[in-house]
């Protein structure tokens, strides 16, 4: 069936059809082919649903000249050019392309009477080189198969591309930067160069998937790194267009002050930055004796010389989270099955070793991190997450905790996941790091200033301890 015809009974059967999903559309969304803006009906935009940027394979079909044909009975379409074709179904993550299976993010589905895509699949399946800008909203599409060098942001090259790993998020937290990754396995080239100093991070095979972290039309980026003493900028781009290479730059203070670390665990890249130095205080070991009660180290994140990120409003993270911290103390020391220890309640800085070294030492039974989030370059971001590190145990008890923590303060559920952080992946028994909300967003850290917020939080730690230990 032509797509005139396609589009008419996809139009009739489309009047039946509403959204269920409760998903955003961002208003001022474009999709940009071959360097073109494409016209979008008025009712089509591009889409977030689960964290996977969707797109409306309509549009494209018809803007790339494909034959589109609509079987209503078993709510799939088929999207032919040439010999190829390819069949979606909607709500279903299989699909078929050629005759293989190939199995999808996020399924289809049928949004605001337009079916929608990941943009995974239109990059990988129909041959198109695609970049999201999250900051601006616009999607560029490029038909590599014509040549074209398409929309600043995009790919050069062939079929080499479909083969490319993509980068999707790139953090720097607790002086650690975290490269997410999806695809083959990456070995990273690290070298240090000086005047200026800094830490180039090459990607080999690389290229920028669906960004959490804004990238201007260039392929370019930058991430707030205020409150680390010894890191003046971390920024990122595309080096290499074919084949593809990011490149991550950490620019230092003194680069001889700064020895590092690399791990490749699944589908993320760790750099682990330790600053030698000064101004750190060591973190007294306190016998516990074996009384039968559980052992549990509350570590507010950063203090002493390291301030963590810098609020809106031009506080410490380090601040925040000893406040909390020390409502948690207070709750914990009237439970009489629970022994208490704090890596610091007070304003000093213990090293992320020697807060791991505590809690081993102690043999503790849970390991709870308190931190504050940040993303000064986009103030809207919001949101309480928790990490783990890929034992069994820390994940139950990351998502006892960020549930009770979610319910109790209402900000957005931004997830339990699994996080190569150092104080949650070399300590020896459960453990999470809490990011209990953005204090680059206004609302939030005005939250996490008052003392009932505070309070909450605090509530729901314990009380997310005390359901994990059966208390």
């Amino acid at each position: 069936m032509k797509k005139p015809i396609f589009l008419m009974f996809l139009s009739l059967f489309f009047l039946f059809l509403f959204s269920t999903q409760g998903n955003a559309a961002a208003n001022t969304s474009k999709i940009f082919l071959n360097g073109e803006e494409l016209s979008l009906p008025h009712d089509v935009q591009v889409t977030i649903v689960n964290k996977n940027v969707m797109i409306p394979i309509r549009v494209v079909a018809e803007n790339l000249e494909f034959d589109v044909d609509w079987n209503q009975q078993a709510r799939q379409v088929k999207i032919q050019q040439n010999d190829k074709v390819i069949s979606l179904n909607v709500d279903q993550k299989q699909a078929t392309v050629a005759d293989k299976q190939v199995t999808l993010n996020t399924a289809p589905q049928i949004l605001n009477k337009t079916l929608v895509v990941p943009i995974r699949f239109v990059s990988e399946q129909m041959g198109l080189s695609v970049k999201w800008n999250n900051q601006e909203k616009i999607v560029y599409l490029t038909d590599t198969s014509k040549g074209t060098d398409g929309a600043p942001g995009d790919d050069s090259g062939d079929s080499d591309t479909i083969s490319l790993t993509h980068v999707t998020d790139i953090i720097f937290a607790d002086n650690q930067l975290v490269v997410s990754m999806d695809g083959k396995k990456v070995l990273p080239v690290i070298t240090t160069l000086k005047n200026p100093d800094r830490l180039v991070v090459d990607l080999p095979g690389t290229v920028f998937g669906d960004m959490t972290q804004p990238l201007d039309q260039g392929l370019n980026g930058k991430l707030d790194v205020s409150g680390y003493p010894n890191v003046t900028e971390v920024r990122y781009s595309l080096f290499k267009r074919d084949p593809g290479q990011v490149r991550i730059v950490v620019e230092l203070n003194n680069v001889k002050d700064v020895q590092f670390e690399q791990n490749v665990i699944a589908d993320k890249l760790l750099i682990d930055l330790n600053v030698s130095g000064d101004n750190v205080t060591p973190v007294p070991v306190t016998p516990v004796l074996d009384t039968g009660r559980k052992v549990v180290v509350i570590d507010p994140g950063h203090g002493g010389s390291d301030p963590g990120t810098i609020s809106i409003t031009g506080k410490p993270e380090k601040d925040y989270v000893l406040a909390i911290a020390l409502k948690v103390q207070a709750l914990l020391l009237n439970e009489p099955d629970i022994e208490l220890v704090m890596t610091r309640d007070t304003d000093i800085y213990p090293t992320r070793s020697e807060r791991v070294q505590l809690a081993n030492q102690l043999n503790a039974d849970v390991f709870v991190s308190i931190h504050g989030n940040s993303v000064t370059s986009s103030p809207q971001a919001s949101g309480t997450e928790t990490y783990y590190y890929q034992r069994t145990g820390s994940k139950d008890l990351a998502n006892i905790i960020h549930q009770r923590l979610v319910k109790a303060l209402g900000f957005k559920d931004r997830g339990v996941k699994n996080g190569s952080l150092q104080v949650i992946r070399e300590t020896t028994m459960s453990a999470v790091l809490l990011e209990i909300g953005f204090l680059s967003n206004a609302a939030e850290e005005k939250a996490m200033s008052s003392e009932e917020v505070q309070t909450k939080a605090a509530q729901a730690i314990v009380d997310g301890i005390k359901e994990y230990l059966g208390i």
